[in-house]
């Protein structure tokens, strides 16, 4: 999977937050803060789409962009090639289920209990 470099996980936080697609200025004048220039912000957006993690579509002379997945779809594929990086899964896993909050592991609990429901079906 590709990961996003810094500044692609800001313009990538921007896509997130919206709900319409979003021409280049509109990302850019978002970024305000970071003085970047048109451009820049247009290479990173290209450069996302080559990524697959937007999708573009020209309206007009300007392209909008959106993104292709959640950012919780996002977080979830980085847990998962994490996961990868070992040879033992059951020890990360036990040592992740130990790490995260009462609140996270009840959140855990409800969404393997779901998985468990749906497989019985």
């Amino acid at each position: 999977m590709n990961t996003l470099g810094e500044l692609e996980r800001a313009v990538m936080e921007i896509l997130w937050q919206r709900t319409e697609p979003m021409a280049v200025r509109d990302v850019a004048r978002a970024l305000a803060e970071r003085d970047l220039a048109y451009t820049t912000v247009m290479t990173v957006l290209d450069r996302l789409a080559k990524k697959g993690f937007v999708h573009r579509h020209l309206e007009g002379r300007a392209w909008h962009y959106r993104p292709a997945e959640s950012r919780e779809s996002y977080v979830a594929q980085l847990m998962l090639e994490a996961l990868s990086l070992t040879d033992d899964r059951a020890a990360a896993l036990t040592q992740f289920a130990r790490s995260v909050s009462g609140p996270e592991s009840e959140v855990l609990s409800e969404a393997l209990a779901r998985k468990r429901r749906k497989r019985k079906k």
